[in-house]
């Protein structure tokens, strides 16, 4: 998975030196060390005759303008950099930056009913926001919930679309995306690679034809930019430069100056995480307090777990732990799943999905081990959050029962490491 080749002249580079110098191959050139940073809303051009053709061309081919830019809704150079390199690192053409995650989202749903395409195939769950957009249809969307063996059965001449979040939010399901691509035949599979980044797996290798990441989260790294992404072919990559154009959620500089820094630390900050979550994940399995641990066999720096408890209890019992929603960011973050992020999920969806009321969902940063599991064990300690209740069965990749007798874990040892 490390060893990546972008055409028949490069020679392979692992990802980690990639992440370190995709889109700024060219700063020695100019200079330069960092990435230049451009602010510019507009820029001056003294040929009008020239600037409409490149305009209609824009507008015919949705390709990217040659020359200096012409607005900032067109195209930036700093948010070029940073959609050059996520490109490189899911191995595709071309990569479209947005606004949010959301705005990518909401880019690919009315590019493919811009083409009679309305129709959306998905697998729950997913994130939330993602599933109220194609349940409630705000788009013009009608969607079909299915799982993953009736996707080819689900599918219909209208359909433009099937999605799919592995692992997934927040339950950290995992799907064969590979057997999920077959399924889906000429119609194109996205998958949600917010929670693995291209660190731990490559979609399109398995078949995907788009990529959406939300970029707030580990593409960034540190809590402080907000933005979403989609990796695909070139095709598809002008048609969604032609939807952002036309709607506005465009990337702000900075947050693409950010990301691209983002970018050159990323392989290093997922695998630290995540031996850290591998650990967290063995402690937890053996806990008594723990009814069940979700982790998935590709590793990473997510986990999910149900508590006998109150999970309410432990959300305020953390105290270096941050309560928050989001994830990805250097510092551990734990949420209660069915309060916050898929509280806009029907109850019944949202159980039927593996979301059970004792679920929450803790995305591992970069602190020491001992210290999070001390905070953690504090936390699952206070009196009715130890309280002991019935566990309700729960879908996982790697779903584990607590294991009052010390049964052990098999926890994939993540990728690099």
């Amino acid at each position: 998975m490390d060893a990546m080749d972008y055409g028949p002249s490069a020679t392979p580079r692992a990802l980690a030196t990639e992440a370190v110098h995709a889109g700024r191959e060219d700063l020695a050139s100019l200079g330069l060390h960092a990435p230049p940073l451009d602010l510019s809303t507009t820029y001056p051009s003294y040929d009008a005759r020239a600037e409409a053709a490149r305009i209609d061309e824009f507008a015919t081919t949705g390709a990217r303008l040659d020359g200096p830019p012409v607005y900032a809704r067109l195209d930036n150079p700093t948010v070029a950099r940073f959609e050059e390199a996520l490109a490189r690192l899911e191995g595709t053409e071309s990569a479209v930056a947005f606004a949010s995650g959301m705005a990518a989202l909401t880019a690919v749903l009315l590019a493919r009913a811009s083409q009679g395409l309305r129709h959306v195939v998905a697998v729950r769950p997913l994130y939330g926001c993602s599933d109220h957009l194609l349940d409630a249809g705000l788009l013009g969307t009608e969607v079909t919930w299915t799982d993953p063996a009736g996707i080819a059965e689900a599918i219909r001449p209208d359909t433009g679309l099937v999605m799919v979040e592995s692992p997934a939010n927040p339950t950290l399901a995992e799907a064969d995306i590979r057997a999920l691509a077959h399924s889906c035949g000429s119609v194109p599979l996205l998958v949600d690679n917010t929670f693995a980044t291209p660190v731990l797996q490559r979609p399109v290798e398995q078949g995907a034809r788009v990529v959406l990441h939300s970029a707030t989260k580990y593409l960034g790294g540190h809590g402080d930019v907000m933005g979403g992404v989609i990796a695909c072919d070139e095709e598809f990559a002008r048609t969604l430069r032609q939807v952002r154009f036309a709607t506005g959620g465009v990337l702000h500089p900075l947050a693409g100056y950010l990301l691209l820094r983002g970018l050159s630390t990323l392989p290093v900050r997922v695998r630290a995480a995540s031996t850290t979550a591998a650990e967290l994940v063995r402690r937890l399995a053996t806990d008594p307090r723990i009814a069940r641990v979700h982790y998935p066999r590709i590793g990473g720096a997510m986990i999910a777990f149900e508590v006998y408890g109150d999970p309410h209890d432990v959300i305020a019992g953390v105290r270096l732990i941050t309560p928050a929603v989001s994830l990805g960011s250097v510092d551990t973050l734990i949420q209660h799943p069915a309060s916050i992020s898929h509280r806009i999920v029907a109850e019944g969806d949202r159980r039927s999905a593996g979301v059970s009321d004792r679920l929450l969902r803790m995305s591992v940063g970069l602190e020491d081990v001992e210290d999070l599991w001390r905070d953690l064990t504090e936390a699952l300690s206070a009196p009715a959050a130890a309280l002991p209740r019935a566990a309700a069965p729960a879908a996982g990749p790697v779903s584990v029962p607590a294991a009052s007798g010390g049964r052990p874990v098999a926890v994939p040892r993540p990728a690099g490491q």
